[in-house]
């Protein structure tokens, strides 16, 4: 049942139900009754109007009909199905008194055909279809869900009201009912698999901010930012196409600002200059943030006030008729700062902040205004900019999907295929597929890298005057290959500190370590597909060198996760406690740009700086891992988080053990699993292996190794080159003495 808007009287009609007199009466969606019982249903004021709520449900424009007998309505079958009555049936007819600004401001209506044939097509025009409706259906009331019979251009069609807003209201709050006036501007839909077509739905708008009628994303070089663009028009320029008074009298005012903030490297300066080149109106201002900053008191704030001067003028002489005029802030970050964060002195930063807001939310601010913002630090701008009212659309341009990255290399490819450059054997969705976690910069820095290749082939270092033959010149598959190690992604997995973790491969160790690596990799598929597990955390516990970390290093090169990064405290020696948290905090926020995410956490207590005298650590690098370890990734993203530690009871102590999802103990090699490691070493004679493997017993596999090579050195040194190479055998007495001396160590 539709929602009354407007008051009826208190005195009800029953009438009863009956059809409409004739066919060309049912496409008038007027109700019909004895001229008798019209003036019941009287509008004071306005002369000839006749409104009655039927059913309190829709309301209908009544007019009279000699052949409808007194008590009597008519209705068209629509009008009947939407009220939900039949012929003959009695129904509760009141009239509608319509409240004061009762036109409505915008009509959104879905075209049909009342009976579809076949695959019957049409084109309509919009303009001459919007003129004829307000015309026909002029001071009749449409409700939100109402359906309508109507003709144009001699078909029969139907349209259903999907939203009606009435004049003086904002856009967000609908309202469901309201009367067709002149000033009414209608937006045509179509049913699913009409058959229609509409044209000139642009033209009927007087605002006409766009240079082309439609947009091809790769014609403008963006590749994989559809959803972003979208969201983007419509947050930002939906309301600047339709005319001015109907966006006056929604009370709505335009978005005069958007923030696109995301990583280095995926189109954000690139989507907001082509914005800039698709819109009519003025030249943009592109101006890159520390360009604004001046050394002379007042000037820097006199810079922005400039970059507003010619909209101010175009709003005080054009008023609504002026152009758009679109301002482009590259790294905003640089100069909106959040105010009192900064200890110059100067207060600089702050003035700036404060210049901005004024020109765009101040007393006297402009509506003819788009300022586009990009950063790569959303957080370091202050509060105040991303309120509504200025920088209120913010947009996250993130790294592109597989399908994003095969627009990206379609884009840069292009000219290189259509002139022949480009060889048969590359396949690009496959190129897509192994570029996880590229940026749209990286990829282009991809295609350049393999280009690079291409032309190498063609020139002699010996003789580089020698002419070049174009039609030689071919990018092959091989070239893309070779670019992808060259160009490493920013947000990729760390491959040479993982290799760096295991120097000696991995070699089996036995059943035990072998379920260990078995259920961590449980682990992994678990976040890869559990709709439930976007944060799993994992802690690997043993005796100081029995290859926890070669075995989380394993896990994450065995992930294929995209972004795979260790986390240790080799790579923080000498900093500060704050320091280190920002680079481990890093760490996680890059993970969480990316779809899968592996992080590695070597050695806790050394991260925490644990001292065993004391005992002493740093509990501000603790708390810092305690929270992210609880902190779920954003929607959408997903991380394994695998600790190594060798002080378990500190860390218990400490609640680090509780925050772990699971706890794998990696144990020492005992005899047996020294046994499997020696065979696959193949350094010791065949009869030596039981003998060295029982001298081995709960050795970790560390120190197995730095045995094995200090033993294959030999009594005089310079064996070892030989024994590695398979030519000659460990000497066991030799070994037996090596492993007295660690003993003794």
């Amino acid at each position: 049942m539709a929602r009354l808007f407007g008051s009826s009287s208190s005195d009800s009609i029953t009438m009863i139900v009956t059809n409409t007199p004739s066919q060309d009466l049912a496409l008038s969606n007027l109700a019909y009754c004895s001229p008798s019982d019209l003036p019941n249903f009287a509008v004071s004021g306005r002369a000839n109007l006749f409104l009655a709520s039927i059913a309190d449900s829709f309301v209908y424009a009544l007019s009279g009909h000699e052949s409808i007998r007194s008590g009597h309505i008519a209705l068209n079958s629509i009008q009947r199905r939407c009220v939900r009555v039949s012929a003959a049936e009695s129904i509760t007819v009141t009239r509608f008194v319509p409240p004061e600004n009762f036109n409505l401001a915008l009509l959104t209506l879905e075209l049909d055909f009342i009976k579809r044939v076949g695959n019957r097509s049409e084109q309509i025009d919009a303009v001459i279809l919007a003129k004829q409706l307000r015309k026909r259906f002029m001071n009749q009331v449409m409700t939100a869900g109402q359906k309508v019979l109507f003709e144009f251009h001699g078909n029969n069609y139907s349209f259903t009201v999907n939203q009606a807003t009435l004049e003086g209201h904002e856009k967000s709050k609908t309202i469901e009912r309201g009367m067709i006036s002149d000033d009414t501007y209608i937006v045509f839909e179509t049913a699913r698999d009409s058959g229609i077509k509409v044209v000139n739905q642009r033209e009927a708008a007087t605002s006409n901010i766009f240079k082309q009628k439609e947009f091809n994303l790769e014609s403008l070089g963006i590749g994989g930012l559809s959803a972003e663009f979208a969201d983007i028009f419509r947050r930002a320029f939906a309301s600047r196409v339709f005319p001015a008074h109907v966006t006056s009298k929604l009370g709505i005012k335009h978005v005069k600002g958007m923030l696109l903030y995301g990583p280095p490297g995926t189109g954000k300066t690139l989507m907001a200059r082509q914005i800039g080149k698709i819109l009519n109106g003025k030249e943009p201002k592109i101006i890159n943030g520390p360009e604004v900053l001046s050394k002379f008191v007042g000037e820097t704030e006199k810079n922005v006030r400039d970059l507003f001067a010619d909209a101010e003028q175009d709003q005080r002489t054009l008023g609504d008729e002026s152009e758009l005029h679109v301002i482009i802030f590259d790294e905003i970050d640089a100069i909106c700062k959040s105010r009192g964060s900064t200890r110059d002195g100067t207060g600089v930063h702050d003035s700036i902040v404060n210049q901005l807001l004024t020109k765009i939310d101040g007393v006297e601010s402009l509506n003819n205004v788009l300022l586009i913002g990009m950063t790569n630090r959303k957080d370091m701008l202050d509060e105040a900019l991303l309120r509504p009212g200025r920088l209120e659309v913010q947009v996250e341009i993130s790294l592109p999907d597989e399908n994003g990255r095969l627009q990206i290399l379609h884009i840069h490819t292009n000219k290189m295929k259509e002139n022949s450059f480009l060889a048969p054997d590359v396949n690009l969705p496959e190129l897509a597929a192994r570029t996880k976690n590229y940026s749209g910069a990286e990829l282009e820095g991809v295609v350049k890298s393999a280009v690079s290749y291409a032309l190498n082939r063609q020139l002699s270092l010996e003789d580089l005057t020698r002419p070049v033959e174009e039609e030689n010149i071919k990018v092959t598959m091989d070239d893309f290959l070779n670019a992808i190690h060259e160009v490493v992604p920013a947000f990729g997995a760390s491959t040479d500190d993982l290799e760096r973790c295991r120097l000696h491969g991995m070699v089996d160790c036995g059943d035990r370590h072998k379920h260990i690596y078995q259920r961590a990799m449980l682990l992994v598929e678990q976040v890869k597909v559990s709709k439930g597990s976007s944060l799993v955390t994992c802690l690997l516990e043993g005796s100081t060198g029995s290859g926890k970390t070669a075995l989380a290093a394993t896990v994450g090169v065995d992930s294929d996760f995209p972004y795979v990064k260790i986390v240790s405290a080799e790579s923080m020696i000498g900093l500060h406690e704050s320091t280190k948290c920002a680079q481990i905090i890093k760490v996680f926020e890059d993970a969480y740009k990316s779809p899968l995410s592996v992080i590695i956490l070597d050695d806790i207590e050394r991260l925490t700086e644990y001292i065993a005298i004391g005992p002493r650590f740093s509990n501000l690098i603790s708390q810092t891992l305690l929270v992210l370890l609880k902190r779920l990734p954003p929607k959408g993203k997903k991380l394994l988080v695998i600790g190594t530690t060798s002080e378990l009871g500190f860390l218990d102590s400490i609640g680090f053990c509780d925050t772990f999802s699971v706890t794998y103990h990696v144990p020492a090699l005992n005899t047996n699993d020294a046994k499997k490691v020696l065979h696959e070493l193949n350094v010791f004679a065949e009869e030596d292996i039981d003998s060295a493997a029982e001298a081995l017993n709960d050795i970790p596999i560390r120190k197995l190794y730095m045995l094995v090579e200090m033993a294959a050195q030999g009594s005089e040194g310079g064996s070892a080159e030989a024994i590695f190479s398979g030519k000659e055998k460990i000497n066991i007495s030799h070994f037996y003495d090596c492993l007295q001396d660690v003993i003794r160590l």
